[in-house]
């Protein structure tokens, strides 16, 4: 079967599925493999729970007129999302960068979403799964799609964007996130340019940070670029205003409050901002839409809980991210502040170092407590309460009554440090 012609039974059928707990009625059912699982052995259950077709790649599992036998499923699924971009008139957004590219594809979609039809990828769906099954969301309807693309290696993003095609793409920054896969600071900034390279080489628009002295030099000579910036004129201008704890700013004679915790947000919001600007959204509804998002899912959040004001920033960290967040948290105003930092994952070579520094930072900021949590953590040379994992967390945290504080909670996700809300 091409991919046109299953592209036509999509149109009829435009739920896809991959995962046999989480079937709809009428969907397609795409098989696919794992490191310890096989789709095609799930295919008989995806139709009886109301799949209408499974695609599969082994002959052994075919049932008749309800499968259809191809190559690679996977390799299918890629091909059929990326005839459906090419079919749908859609305008496609590409994002990436080291951190906040979660919360600035939010943002985005809250802005436009004011005046178009529009999708976003679905939470952090954006490998090379995730990107074709946001694709694949696409309706006759839909004018704008923004598409999150994560990478931790070479090629990645590259490969991401001959999927998407994107019509304009956003770097949110370039930080030390992933650094065992891109081999370095280097090969990050390498990597995550790779959108870059795209919308270059297809004559793309770019909406950039001009006051991020590595995107204004890698589009120093490059023409259809759209910026932001502090204080250089020629791009749009934003100015920051505080956070404390919240980020607020103002554009043109608008000033927003949001709801975002952290200066760092502070560009997540300005991308929001430009790309509403540029697709003639009225101020008035830009400012309306930044000052109404919530964050969610463990990331800048704040909560106030037992006399304690919290900010849970625990979906992901890396050194990058860390240090922002140990920098604003200093610049918050509070009588007493503790920081709970767990391990930070994916640093290679590099994870002895970075941990040892994150601690010597975080040890040197004067914040009445400091809690290191996780291996790499707990074999830095530091004089603060160091603990080797989340369980003996837990136990200092039912044996210790911690006075009312600000209190940060940062870690990577494998360290699920919003555990301890639990016990504070």
């Amino acid at each position: 079967m091409t991919t046109a012609e299953l592209h036509h039974i999509f149109l009829k059928h435009p739920i896809v599925c991959t995962d046999t707990r989480k079937i709809t009625a009428d969907c397609i059912f795409f098989a696919l493999k794992g490191d310890n699982f096989n789709g095609n052995t799930y295919a008989n259950e995806a139709i009886k729970k109301g799949a209408t077709l499974a695609i599969i790649d082994e002959s052994d599992y075919e049932l008749n007129d309800k499968t259809i036998l191809v190559h690679d499923v996977l390799k299918a699924l890629q091909n059929l999302a990326n005839y459906h971009r090419k079919y749908s008139q859609a305008k496609i957004i590409g994002l990436t960068g080291s951190n906040g590219k979660t919360t600035t594809k939010e943002l985005i979609h809250s802005v436009l979403e004011k005046k178009y039809k529009t999708i976003a990828t679905i939470g952090n769906l954006n490998n090379h799964i995730g990107v074709p099954l946001t694709l694949l969301r696409i309706k006759p309807e839909t004018e704008i799609a923004i598409v999150e693309m994560g990478a931790n290696h070479q090629k990645e993003i590259e490969f991401l964007c001959t999927l998407a095609e994107p019509d304009f793409g956003y770097i949110t920054n370039f930080g030390k996130a992933h650094l065992e896969g891109f081999g370095g600071e280097e090969g990050v900034i390498k990597g995550k340019s790779e959108l870059y390279t795209y919308l270059i080489e297809n004559i793309k628009a770019i909406f950039m940070n001009a006051d991020d002295s590595i995107q204004f030099q890698k589009l120093s000579t490059y023409v259809k670029k759209y910026g932001f910036s502090q204080d250089q004129h020629e791009y749009y201008t934003i100015k920051f205003l505080g956070a404390d704890p919240y980020v607020k700013l103002s554009f043109e004679n608008e000033i927003i409050t949001s709801q975002l915790v952290g200066s760092y947000n502070f560009t997540n919001c300005c991308a929001a901002i430009l790309m509403g600007k540029f697709f003639n959204v009225t101020p008035k509804d830009i400012s309306a839409a930044i000052h109404s998002y919530i964050p969610e899912n463990n990331r800048s959040q704040l909560i106030n809980k037992n006399g304690h004001q919290i900010i849970l920033d625990a979906y992901n960290a890396n050194p990058t991210s860390m240090i922002a967040a140990l920098h604003n948290f200093k610049a918050m105003k509070a009588a007493h502040k503790i920081a709970i930092l767990g391990d930070m994952f994916e640093l290679g070579n590099s994870a002895k170092k970075e941990h040892q520094n994150i601690a010597e930072v975080a040890t040197s900021m004067s914040f009445d407590m400091v809690l290191l949590v996780g291996e790499n953590f707990y074999n830095t040379d530091t004089k603060t309460q160091k603990l080797e994992n989340f369980e003996a967390l837990k136990v200092y945290l039912t044996k210790t009554k911690l006075p009312s504080s600000s209190i940060l909670i940062k870690g990577s996700r494998g360290m699920a440090l919003e555990r301890v809300l639990d016990f504070i």
